[in-house]
């Protein structure tokens, strides 16, 4: 079973790794994965997974965009995301059978995931303090990036992942509670690293994931309330001698909402988060009151937004919209927004049915369980600036978690 298990599973715990290396490696982890996963259940005719009702759910959707690409690209450019977007459907199920089939496969992944953490927020500290980092990066515009260089994702990163390495933490808390501890320690630099690196949405979804832990998790309550007051009194000491971090997240989001402009500024509008999203908003709408059923295909925003009839101002155009729900009706129109509506009401129904029966299940799982939700309330949030849906790099850290999900509620329910 090496070829099946040992070999996808190696490629599974490196995923945290890949990941900062970029979209390519990663994509092609979670590609040799499904692969081998296909294979395994061609040979052994193991065909459980792609019977269940949330693959079936997944395969549909894929089947739509990739229609809906056909009808709205006429140089492919739309299809070439949407072909192969099922593969991120079958790297779930491949998650799932890897769990089930490696006993030390959470344990792995949690330590490679404690190990990039770690190294990041190490590299960020130096990078702040000193300048530059230990690959000599510096940092621009008073923001921190670590390995990422010039993509300022490093944020978006930590934020994003750390509902996961802390549903593994409270999961193998029994096993090492000093590697736990260790754990609650990471989750307090990890939140200052995040405000350093100037990332206003990823400083909001590590907020959210952190008070909506704080509110429904059955251990560890006063554990995660002294990291979370930690941070903050750490992050205001910072904004004290540092402005530049606190004018960014703070006084900068309110100055783009133009709520309270100077009586010299003409501008007297008000503006959803910034008037560049604001335009990018606008155009996006119109894009869908010209296309309500099946939108003008995925990641076809950018190449529609400079056309006479969805321009609002130099500010609208973009590689997206910056908004997952307004995204999926400019490009996928009203049928693809329903599902993701479908996936949200699906997550807040079970997150509404187990917080009701918790007291049957086992603290720990239920606690895992609630972390991985946590990390779904960060990707389905609608009201706040979003990442691309369909970029390789951040779908794969959508479904990362989902896998996770899925063989837990099969088993521990």
């Amino acid at each position: 079973m090496f070829f099946f298990v040992q070999l996808p599973s190696a490629l599974f715990v490196l995923l945290p790794i890949f990941l900062i290396s970029g979209p390519f490696l990663s994509d092609l982890a979670i590609s040799l994965i499904g692969i081998i996963y296909i294979i395994f259940c061609l040979k052994y005719k193991t065909y459980s997974y792609f019977k269940s009702k949330i693959f079936i759910f997944f395969v549909i959707f894929c089947i739509y965009i990739i229609i809906s690409s056909l009808l709205n690209s006429s140089d492919f450019y739309s299809l070439k995301s949407s072909l192969f977007y099922f593969r991120f459907g079958i790297f779930v199920g491949a998650t799932i059978f890897l769990i089930e089939n490696n006993k030390n496969l959470i344990k792995l992944f949690y330590f490679s995931l404690l190990f990039c953490f770690s190294i990041l927020i190490f590299d960020s500290f130096l990078q702040y303090f000193s300048g530059q980092n230990i690959l000599g990066w510096k940092s621009e515009s008073n923001r921190i990036s670590s390995f990422f260089g010039d993509e300022y994702i490093l944020g978006s990163y930590l934020s994003r992942l750390l509902p996961i390495l802390f549903a593994c933490a409270v999961l193998l808390k029994k096993q090492n509670e000093q590697l736990f501890l260790y754990s609650l320690f990471i989750l307090f630099l990890t939140e200052v690293v995040v405000f350093l690196s100037g990332e206003r949405a990823a400083f909001f979804y590590i907020n959210l994931s952190a008070f909506f832990i704080l509110l429904f998790i059955q251990d560890h309550k006063i554990k995660r309330f002294i990291t979370l007051s930690l941070a903050i009194i750490t992050i205001f000491i910072i904004s004290i001698f540092n402005q530049n971090a606190k004018e960014r997240i703070f006084d900068l989001t309110i100055k783009q909402f133009n709520i309270f402009h100077e009586k010299s500024n003409k501008d007297k509008n008000i503006y959803i988060f910034s008037k560049q999203h604001t335009h990018h908003y606008i155009s996006a709408y119109k894009m869908f009151k010209d296309n309500k059923v099946i939108g003008v295909g995925v990641k076809n925003f950018r190449n529609k937004c400079s056309e006479e009839k969805y321009y609002v101002s130099d500010l609208s155009c973009s590689t997206h919209p910056h908004n997952t729900y307004i995204q999926f009706l400019s490009e996928t129109g009203f049928v693809g927004f329903c599902f993701i509506i479908l996936a949200l009401f699906y997550v807040v129904k079970y997150f509404l049915k187990n917080l009701y029966t918790k007291r049957n299940q086992e603290n720990n799982f239920y606690n895992f369980k609630l972390c991985l939700i946590s990390s779904f309330l960060i990707t389905l949030w609608p009201f706040v600036p979003n990442g691309n849906f369909f970029n390789n790099w951040l779908s794969i850290i959508y479904f990362l978690p989902v896998g996770f999900f899925i063989w837990c509620s099969k088993n521990k329910a």
